[in-house]
């Protein structure tokens, strides 16, 4: 598995607002558990859609003015950006059926 590159306040709107792919953001800290339980399904995700989704990691520790623009209150959140606008909101620990569901739902 491949580790989801990250993404901060500062490289946001490049890699994310401006990505030509839809991208998968996942809000995430060291210390929670249930983001340590998602990080490999979705770097499983990764790779399956490698080339038509991007997906990125933001340690919410360390970047709080994105997370606070979008109203992140718990992680682990995963958000689903296309075309600059979210699409997509998963909140907390979600099984890999769940997470793909969600993630194709969005990319509509």
């Amino acid at each position: 598995m491949a580790d989801l590159p990250d993404v901060t306040d500062a490289t946001f709107e490049a890699d994310v607002m401006n990505n030509e792919l839809p991208v998968l953001v996942d809000f995430w800290a060291p210390w929670c558990g249930p983001c340590r339980m998602v990080t490999p399904i979705v770097e499983e995700l990764g790779e399956e859609y490698a080339g038509r989704v991007g997906f990125y990691k933001m340690n919410t520790d360390e970047n709080a003015a994105i997370p606070t623009q979008y109203g992140i209150r718990s992680i682990p959140s995963l958000l689903i950006f296309k075309g600059g606008e979210l699409k997509g909101t998963i909140v907390g620990f979600r099984p890999k059926s769940d997470l793909r569901k969600r993630l194709d739902e969005a990319l509509v």
